[in-house]
């Protein structure tokens, strides 16, 4: 992990943020449902600070290897403009995303929790892993968070992104009036 100063630099460059789901917009518990859908719980935390990101014009994806209705319903809700499931090997998603989006690798940040994250987290900017991650993916990223997956950790980069580019605090001026 590197110190502070480092941490806000690489933020400050950041115009994407990309996501794991399970572990990190989840607490990583699945409940399978006959159907063969699942139910999976999101932290309303992480999804203000996604609508906060988005209104300081930066983009968000979430790039996972599960396919859930759950997880395309609260993408589609939240504006999470680059959504892509059931991506196994998850290097393809994430390089076809960034062309999409237009935006090279040193302007993404991603957010993982397993070691099926490492490889993106070592082609971002800013690599994070939460608090509850594996040792693995904690090693490998530039911060790990306070919070754990599910409960708080995303809106925890995000606030560290906004802040590190100087638009916390225009955005939070918008709910004290």
């Amino acid at each position: 992990m590197v110190d502070l100063a480092t941490i806000e630099r690489r933020a400050s460059h950041i115009k994407l943020l990309l996501l794991d789901c399970d572990g990190v917009l989840t607490d990583g518990r699945l409940w399978l449902l006959q159907d063969g859908d699942e139910h999976k719980a999101f932290n309303t935390k992480d999804g203000l600070g996604l609508e906060l990101l988005r209104r300081a014009g930066l983009r968000a994806g979430v790039i996972t290897g599960r396919t859930s209705t759950a997880l395309a319903r609260r993408a589609q809700e939240l504006g999470i403009e680059f959504l892509r499931q059931g991506n196994e090997q998850k290097i393809a998603a994430f390089e076809e995303v960034l062309r999409s989006a237009g935006v090279e690798e040193d302007e993404v940040a991603f957010v993982g929790d397993d070691l099926s994250d490492i490889p993106l987290m070592r082609r971002s900017e800013f690599a994070v892993a939460v608090a509850d991650a594996v040792a693995e993916t904690r090693a490998a990223a530039h911060y790990v968070t306070q919070a754990k997956g599910g409960r708080g950790a995303v809106r925890e980069v995000i606030e560290i992104i906004l802040k590190s580019q100087g638009r916390w605090n225009d955005l939070v001026e918008d709910y004290l009036k």
